[in-house]
């Protein structure tokens, strides 16, 4: 009788776990049949990721994104969860911030919301950021921005294995710079619809984690990494519906409801920790009590963009959300202050 072989894949379970004030991303190998496309739900230890007592440990991993895994190649996937309780109801966790995100969506999905994020972060080697000194710091900011060449940059091996890696999962990557800090990067996300553009964010995240892992780097969205003279870390968060696109009085309406009374301190309380650190008035952001918006303007909370005023008719730019913001937070508050005012 000729032996039977069995063709597998390997589908990377991620999920966003409990810890608090900042959630870590986790992910675990399931080896299912090759060609698999419908992923079922897995368990994890939630004892073990702040997201259940020991003696009640179970947690429930729903499928809600898959993509090709550019790691590994082949047929291998990456499947990004949403957590559950284990009730046989699939609600959701009380981490599980993206549920919520979903309700906002689909309340005002007839709006076509659009998010376009710019995600910051900073490499660290050996406890500094990569590229300085190990003793004292670097020549100030200046020539580090979009820089070109190996005093201006240092990492550029990684954002480009990483960037690779985004365009090879099929994420909606749109580009990568040099930012104001030496060792610090960004890349961009979108345009995308409310849920998928923070899906995506998060995937690409994990990918930029687990890449820079290969290189003994670590990749991190702390909001103030470097205290003093030194830009913060944030993640700028572009923004518009159908109506903004297609006129100016709708953008203003958003940029004033993101300001009214009582909106301010709710999305800051959602943007992410590190705030008062980082929005200090001064490093291109403005003071985090205190809300202003205008065009072309970096040192406002929500920035015009000169061709939208020049157009009439675009997008908005909130520069308040932090590098370690959670994306299905920012844009669920987005989505509902804005579009409940253009309603």
């Amino acid at each position: 009788m000729e032996e039977m072989i069995y063709m597998a894949m390997r589908a990377e379970y991620i999920w966003i776990d409990g810890t608090k004030p900042l959630p870590y991303v986790r992910s675990k190998t399931k080896i299912v049949p090759d060609g698999t496309t419908e992923f079922s739900i897995w368990g994890f230890d939630g004892s073990s990721t702040n997201q259940a007592p020991g003696d009640n440990s179970d947690c429930v991993l729903r499928p809600v994104f898959v993509c090709p895994d550019p790691i590994r190649g082949g047929n291998d996937v990456l499947v990004l969860c949403d957590v559950c309780l284990p009730d046989g109801k699939m609600t959701p966790h009380p981490s599980n911030t993206r549920a919520a995100c979903v309700a906002a969506y689909e309340k005002y999905g007839d709006q076509e919301p659009i998010f376009g994020i710019e995600q910051e972060y900073t490499f660290f080697q050996e406890g500094r950021p990569l590229g300085w000194p190990v003793e004292g710091y670097p020549a100030p900011q200046g020539p580090y921005y979009c820089g070109v060449g190996s005093i201006e940059i240092a990492g550029r091996d990684i954002v480009e294995a990483h960037t690779t890696a985004c365009m090879n999962a099929g994420l909606t990557i749109s580009g990568t710079n040099a930012e104001v800090m030496l060792g610090q990067w960004e890349f961009q996300i979108g345009p995308l619809d409310t849920v998928r553009a923070a899906d995506e964010i998060w995937v690409a995240r994990y990918l930029l984690y687990r890449i820079a892992e290969d290189f003994g780097v670590d990749a991190s969205v702390d909001a103030k990494p470097v205290r003093g003279d030194w830009n913060g870390a944030g993640a700028h968060t572009n923004f518009s519906t159908k109506a903004m696109r297609e006129g100016y009085e709708p953008i203003i309406t958003a940029c004033e409801a993101l300001g009214a009374e009582g909106k301010i301190a709710e999305h800051l309380a959602g943007y992410g920790t590190g705030s008062e650190e980082r929005l200090t008035g001064h490093h291109e952001t403005q003071r985090f009590d205190e809300y202003s918006y205008g065009v072309s303007d970096r040192g406002a909370s929500v920035r015009i963009p000169w061709q939208v005023h020049l157009d009439q008719k675009g997008y908005i730019e909130d520069r308040r959300p932090n590098a370690n913001m959670d994306p299905y937070v920012v844009n669920r508050l987005i989505t509902n202050t804005c579009c409940e005012a253009l309603a």
